[in-house]
């Protein structure tokens, strides 16, 4: 990655990308839901990405200004991250819909312990009690025993050997550490200030997962999908207090996790590794 946002669209989620030069020379246009991610989709970052299916789209009007130039125009989309570290390449997935498509499929595929042989399930539904629950979930259902269930998926693409600030961090040596040894960690990401909540949409979900689990029969279930193999644990970040603390609620009310670990390699494979990875609190 170039430069984001691109010099030629001003959106954070467009980014000028250099192709491999073994490849073409070429400078493109990549749409990068993930507005940095952190430093895994931005200026010098290595990433991996795939051409944007294309759609039909209303003929420009003559003399547009998309008419005239082509370079407006998004072809691909990041999906995935390339990290070396000692000598190891690490491949994480940071395009968010790949976290609910990889749940799904474990799902479908009797992957998931927790959820066996499920009788029906459908994605994105809608819960709706007036004063207390309004959201989409990104899965519904009935489990085996006939009990319904709701899931809510996301997806964790950053970990680090400790799970602190950055400044803090640098003076941190983790030389002598194993490289699997990183603690995923969620969320992360940008903010006005340090008091404001990483993501209000999280801390909504997770929330009004609490209180469904504390007035109903229905399993709620907190699908956290890390896209990497460098980690040994998972945790709610401590640099989010508010979701940490609606983290440990929610576990206390009954909400079932499941920490859902994935590989990826360069030609877009995606390996179960295991659904049941350590979580701190």
């Amino acid at each position: 990655m170039v430069k984001r946002p691109s010099t030629f669209i001003k959106t954070p989620y467009v980014a000028d990308i250099q192709l491999d030069p073994d490849i073409c020379e070429n400078t493109v246009l990549g749409h990068s839901a993930s507005l940095g991610c952190c430093g895994l989709s931005d200026a010098g970052a290595h990433v991996l990405i795939s051409p944007i299916e294309s759609k039909s789209k209303p003929k420009p009007k003559p003399n547009s200004k998309k008419d005239k130039d082509d370079k407006l125009h998004c072809a691909y989309r990041v999906y995935l991250s390339v990290l070396r570290e000692k000598d190891q390449e690490i491949i994480v997935g940071i395009y968010p819909k790949l976290a609910e498509e990889l749940a799904v499929a474990a799902l479908k595929k009797n992957m998931l312990r927790r959820l066996q042989h499920v009788k029906k399930y459908k994605r994105e539904a809608t819960v709706y009690v007036e004063g207390l629950v309004n959201s989409r979930f990104d899965v519904a259902g009935i489990d085996c025993n006939g009990t319904p269930f709701l899931m809510e998926i996301k997806n964790v693409p950053l970990a680090d050997y400790e799970d602190v600030e950055a400044k803090e961090r640098k003076k941190m040596c983790f030389e002598g550490r194993d490289i699997h040894s990183k603690v995923a960690y969620f969320p992360d990401g940008y903010r006005k200030k340090r008091t404001d909540p990483v993501s209000p949409r999280a801390l909504k979900h997770i929330n009004e997962l609490a209180l469904i689990k504390k007035r109903s029969k229905t399993r709620c279930i907190m699908c956290y999908v890390i896209q990497r193999t460098d980690v040994n644990r998972f945790q709610p970040s401590v640099l989010d207090p508010a979701y940490r603390q609606a983290f440990m609620e929610a576990v206390e009310a009954g909400v079932e996790i499941i920490t859902l670990v994935v590989q990826w390699t360069r030609d877009g494979t995606a390996t179960f590794i295991r659904d049941d990875l350590c979580y701190l609190v």
